[in-house]
């Protein structure tokens, strides 16, 4: 399904209703360009799952845990190859019932990512606001 958001607020209500159709190890896999709202749709999904830490980017840290592994936030940008995050436990959180996952950059651990059940969420910025959001499969 596709969708258009205008504002970071549009951005952040959509990954609201995204996350009111998740369920325990559901993983996303987000993908766009550097700067095109991964981060803030994060915090729409995160919003939405009730948590309220501050959410922030894991481009430096790999991988963000939220609320005790209810949310678990990766940015992959950095990384050279899966073993990277498989160091820092990775597996304990990924598919996991309790567990909803965000990748961005999915892409560079796709062997991680083979037999796991995923919600590829592609953002296109369109303009400085305007960005265009394709969700695969329709979950709504």
């Amino acid at each position: 399904m596709n969708y258009t958001t205008n504002t970071t607020e549009e951005m952040i209500a959509l990954g609201e209703k995204i996350a009111s159709k998740l369920t325990g190890g559901d993983i996303i896999l987000l993908q766009g360009e550097l700067g095109a709202g991964k981060t803030t749709m994060s915090k729409g999904i995160a919003k939405g799952l009730g948590i309220t830490d501050e959410i922030v980017s894991p481009t430096f840290t790999l991988m963000n845990v939220y609320e005790d592994g209810k949310l678990v936030h990766i940015d992959t940008y950095r990384l050279e190859d899966e073993n990277g995050l498989i160091e820092i436990g990775v597996e304990d959180y990924l598919g996991q019932p309790e567990t909803i996952t965000i990748v961005e950059w999915p892409e560079k651990i796709a062997d991680l990512l083979a037999d796991k059940k995923t919600i590829e969420i592609s953002i296109v910025k369109q303009s400085d606001n305007n960005r265009e959001i394709t969700i695969t499969p329709d979950i709504f």
